[in-house]
C-alpha cells in the first residue's frame, strides 16, 4: 500500500513536471498605433509618428524632390539621456518619404556593407552565371545626405518634471556639401507627481 502511495506520488509529479500551468494575470488589448501614448513622459510612440509626419511633410512640400533625386540617410545622434532608438524615427520619415513617389534612397551608411557582401558573392563565388551577376561600379549614388539630432532638457522639481525634446533633421547636397533643408520638432511633455 505505501509502494502504492509513493508511486502515485511520483507520477503526479512527473506530470506536473511535464505540463506546468501557464496564469496570466494581466488583461492585454490592442490599442490604436497611431493613438496619442502619455504612459510617461519619456520620448514615446506618439513622439516618434510626431516627427516623422513633421519632417515628411516639410520635405515634400520644399519641392527640392523635382526628377526624384536619390537619397542616403546618416546617422542620427541621440543627445537625450534617454535610450532612443534614432534609427527607428529615421525609418519611418524614410518609409513616408518612398510612398510619396518623389525620391528614391540609396543604401544608408550602416546598410553599405550588405550591399558590398552581395555584390562579392555574386562576382567572386563563381556560383552565378556572369550575364546575371550584378555588376561592381553600378551603384547610384546619393545626390542628398540626411542627418540629424535628438536633444532634451529635462528639468524638475519635488511635484513636476518637466521634458523639453527637439529633432533637427538636415538634407546635405553631398557634392557641394550645401545644406539645402533643415527643419525642427519640439516636444514639451511635463508630468505632476
Amino acid at each position: 500500500m505505501v509502494a502504492f502511495a509513493a508511486s502515485t506520488l511520483a507520477l503526479s509529479a512527473c506530470q506536473n513536471l511535464s505540463s506546468p500551468t501557464v496564469r496570466f494575470d494581466r488583461q492585454v488589448n490592442y490599442g490604436d498605433a497611431k493613438g496619442v501614448e502619455l504612459v510617461t513622459n519619456e520620448f514615446g510612440s506618439s513622439d516618434l509618428q510626431m516627427i516623422a509626419e513633421k519632417m515628411t511633410g516639410s520635405l515634400l512640400e520644399t519641392g527640392i524632390f523635382q526628377g526624384r533625386p536619390t537619397v542616403t540617410i546618416s546617422t542620427v545622434k541621440n543627445k537625450t539621456s534617454e535610450y532612443i532608438d534614432t534609427t527607428n524615427v529615421m525609418n519611418s520619415i524614410q518609409t513616408a518619404l518612398v510612398k510619396s513617389g518623389k525620391v528614391r534612397f540609396t543604401r544608408s551608411i550602416n546598410e553599405m556593407q550588405q550591399g558590398v557582401d552581395e555584390l562579392q558573392r555574386q562576382n567572386q563565388s563563381g556560383l552565378y552565371k556572369q550575364n546575371t551577376t550584378a555588376k561592381v561600379g553600378q551603384m547610384t549614388a546619393a545626390k542628398y545626405q540626411l542627418e540629424g539630432e535628438l536633444t532634451s532638457i529635462v528639468k524638475q522639481n519635488n511635484t513636476t518634471k518637466d521634458v523639453f525634446y527637439k529633432f533637427t533633421l538636415k538634407m546635405f547636397d553631398v557634392q557641394e556639401g550645401t545644406i539645402e533643408w533643415q527643419d525642427e520638432k519640439e516636444i514639451r511633455k511635463t508630468s505632476k507627481k
